[in-house]
């Protein structure tokens, strides 16, 4: 099997990852090259900034799928949902956007969702992730590199990992995201407290370096690791299992 992609910004003029149409086919042509088989497009859901419509996603899931096709690849779709006052009342009435084969599909009970960039980490986090563990959702966390608080502090990255899947971005392992982001990255997968690594592409020029980053993990870590980072666990994720 492929690599199977659990973050990305390809669907065209939802948010600030592809503009057009051109675009978004280039960016599916090369995560094509690079060995994917499957990539979730997971627009942004955030407040006040980027809050496509469901109308909107649709339609543009449904023109970019025809085209994903005609690269070998499967055009799924999720949500990357911002930890906010939306999140939460969506999450109150059980209807945080998750990853799902199409959009008019039953959610797979996984979704994906990113934290403000703040120095510290949200009130109630690891309750809330907690309870949604109990419910039976598996919250997936983007790109756990960029966030200061987890810096210094490896207990709350390990507990993080028990209730939730950590997915870090390949842009930032390749060097690309700054310093401290890259080297919290490149731990992250060195240590195997990362569950998956994505491509998080918002560009044509990010689906080059998520090939730098795949390049630096088969080097330090292996073809194993490759394995498990970009494909097994990604599938376990999108399956709502927590994996190993």
């Amino acid at each position: 099997m492929g690599f199977f992609d659990l973050h990305s910004h390809v669907l065209p003029g939802l948010d600030d990852g592809a503009p057009d149409g051109e675009t978004s086919r280039a960016m599916m042509r090369g995560l094509a090259e690079l060995g994917f088989d499957t990539v979730c497009a997971t627009p942004h859901q955030r407040a006040g900034v980027f809050m496509p419509d469901e109308q909107s996603i649709a339609s543009a899931h449904d023109d970019a799928r025809e085209v994903a096709g005609t690269f070998g690849l499967e055009l799924r779709i999720a949500a990357e949902n911002m930890w906010d006052d939306v999140f939460y009342r969506r999450y109150q009435d059980d209807a945080v956007p998750g990853y799902r084969l199409r959009p008019d599909d039953a959610d797979a009970r996984a979704f994906l969702f990113e934290l403000p960039l703040q120095p510290t980490l949200p009130v109630g986090l690891f309750d809330r992730l907690f309870d949604i563990q109990l419910s039976g959702r598996l919250p997936v966390l983007a790109h756990p590199e960029r966030y200061a608080a987890l810096w210094k502090d490896w207990d709350a990255v390990e507990k993080l990992a028990r209730v939730c899947a950590l997915v870090v971005d390949l842009g930032a392992v390749a060097g690309y995201h700054g310093r401290k982001q890259g080297k919290m990255a490149r731990k992250l997968v060195k240590e195997r407290v990362a569950h998956a690594v994505a491509s998080d592409a918002h560009s044509v020029n990010d689906v080059r370096v998520a090939a730098e980053g795949i390049a630096w993990i088969r080097k330090k870590v292996g073809d194993a690791e490759v394995g498990r980072l970009l494909d097994d666990n990604p599938r376990r994720i999108f399956a709502a299992e927590h994996p190993a």
